[in-house]
Formats: C-alpha cells, structure tokens, sequence
C-alpha cells in the first residue's frame, strides 16, 4: 500500500533508492501583471525623481555656484564653503540648533516613556488618553500652534497672568533673549505624543514573566524598570531617538513665527534652518542657502552614523 502522505518519486537505477520529484516551478507573473504592477509604482517612483532626487542634484549644483534666483548661476566652485567658515552668524544658528536638540530631544523622549509606562498600567478610556496625548503632535508644526504659544508665552500671556495670581511679575518671555529659546523646547517637549505611542507600543510587546519572575526575586520597581524595560525597550528608544534628532535640527515653522522670521530676540532663536531660509528666500543668495543644506545634510547624516555606532554598545536584540 503506498501511503498518501509519501512523497512522489522517481525511478532510480538498481541498487540505488528513489529519488524524490522535484518541486513544480512556480508559475512567472504573466507580463500584463508585470506592467500594472509598474503602472501602480509609477506615481511614487515619478514624486521620487521630480520631487526628490531631482531637486537634491539641483541644490548641490547650486552651491557650488553664484545663484540668485535673478541671474544664471554662475559656478563659484568652493567658494559658498570657505565663506561658512567666515561666517559668525551661521556658527552662532548652528550652537542655537545644537542647543535646542539635545536639549529638548532627551526631556521630550523622557516625558513620552514616563506617559507611556503610566498608560500602560491600565486606564478607563486608554484610547482617549492615547488621542489626547497625541494631538500636540499633529499640531505642534503648525503656524497656529506656533501663533498660540507666542501668546501664551508673550507679556500679556496666559503664562504671566497665572504668576500674577501668585504676586510674580513675568518677563515677556518670546520676546527676552535669554528666555525665548527655552519657549521654542517647552514646545518640543510639549509634542511627544508621537514617541510615546511607540513606546506604549513597545512596552506592550514584552513578555509579563519577566516582571513576574523579578518580583519572586525580590526585584523592585526601579531595579525591573532599568534590569527589564530599559534593555527590552533599547530598540524602541533607539528609533525614537534616531528620529526626534533628525526632526529637531529640521525645525523650522516654530522659530520662525514665534521670532516673526527673524530669529531675534538677539538671535536666540535664529536656528539653522531659519538661517538658510534667509539667506535663501530674504537675501536671494540660493547658491549659498544650497551649501548649508549640505552642509545640514552632513551634520544630520553624522550624528545619524554616531548612533548606529554605538548602539551596539546599548542596543539589545532580543533573539
């Protein structure tokens, strides 16, 4: 009796046992397949080239030209470069930037994980809360939202008049140099719904024996929090942190309302992307706005290389 579940052979030579049939070939897409299937991937592979590489060749084109949007470029060679390294007020944006980032990057991913653990302890109406705490970071971009904080900040603000209830005077606080940057990283760190949806996420996906396993032994919430969540959590954070860089030394629209495109008071919050759009959109100088976009590019793809690099130091993969 030959059993059903054999698989079919063929025959073989004497003395040598039978070999199995090979496996049917899967069948080619048939061509008219192929051409939808390239048909749908033309729009996203047109917005790649017109939208994206397009205008990345052009710009670095221009950076090694004279190009003022009125005149044809005229190439320059390394010479938007060697102005950078002249120029004060590029290095003054640049430690306004570098301020703002690893500032307000670490207390805004620090918020999101203290929510995030908070959540998911277990709520009434969890999904609300998860939309609430999210929406900053929808809005939190926008010119209203930008508009918004001016005044709450401003001298007559919401902020200065709760002080008052208290007998404290407030400063105008968007509008005194040494304040008015610390307006623009309580707005970052006001926007971490974003991360903090992610980590929820993560921390739903590790395994409760742990916790329980640790709490037998005696373990108590801090020494599981940073024996357990912490290194379970290292993927989650790393890609929270990847990301929130590369979107705070891209932040643009809150400085720029905020300061009314100046970057004053005295500066304090001229950060490099507002920089470039002067340079680029006030002064008409496009061939130099375009080397300090390279220039962006490289310091965000360095810190961006840094982080890969050492993550293997800190990252743990759970196998």
């Amino acid at each position: 009796m030959v059993s059903l579940d054999s698989a079919p052979t063929t025959a073989a030579s004497d003395g040598e046992p039978p070999r199995p049939t090979p496996a049917p070939r899967r069948r080619r897409p048939a061509r008219g397949d192929e051409r939808a299937a390239y048909l749908f991937l033309a729009p996203w592979f047109l917005g790649l080239v017109v939208i994206t590489i397009g205008p990345m060749v052009a710009s670095l084109y221009f950076s090694f030209t004279d190009y003022s949007l009125l005149s044809e470029p005229e190439w320059v060679g390394l010479d938007n470069y060697r102005r950078m390294l002249e120029d004060e007020r590029l290095r003054s944006s640049l430690g306004v930037t570098f301020f703002y980032v690893f500032v307000s990057v670490p207390l805004q991913l620090a918020l999101a994980l203290l929510l995030a653990i908070v959540l998911d302890r277990g709520v009434r109406g969890l999904a609300l809360y998860r939309s609430v705490y999210y929406l900053p970071s929808l809005l939190g971009g926008s010119v209203a939202i930008a508009i918004l904080w001016r005044q709450v900040f401003g001298a007559e603000g919401l902020v200065n008049s709760l002080l008052g209830l208290f007998g404290i005077t407030g400063e105008g606080w968007v509008s005194h140099p040494d304040y008015a940057l610390g307006t623009l990283v309580v707005l970052n760190v006001w926007t971490f719904g974003a991360p903090m949806v992610i980590f929820l996420a993560g921390l739903r996906q590790i395994p409760t024996m742990y916790y329980e396993a640790a709490a037998v032994d005696g373990a108590g919430p801090i020494r599981r929090f940073f024996r357990i969540t912490v290194p379970l959590l290292s993927p989650i954070v790393f890609f929270n942190l990847v990301l929130q860089i590369i979107n705070a030394f891209q932040s643009f629209t809150q400085a720029f309302v905020v300061s009314g495109g100046t970057g004053g008071p005295s500066d304090s919050t001229l950060f490099y992307t507002l920089y470039l759009y002067d340079q680029g959109f006030g002064s008409f100088d496009m061939g130099y706005a375009s080397a300090m976009a390279w220039l962006l590019l490289v310091i965000i793809a360095g810190f961006t290389a840094i982080h890969f690099i050492a993550s293997k130091y800190w990252v743990f993969y759970d196998d």
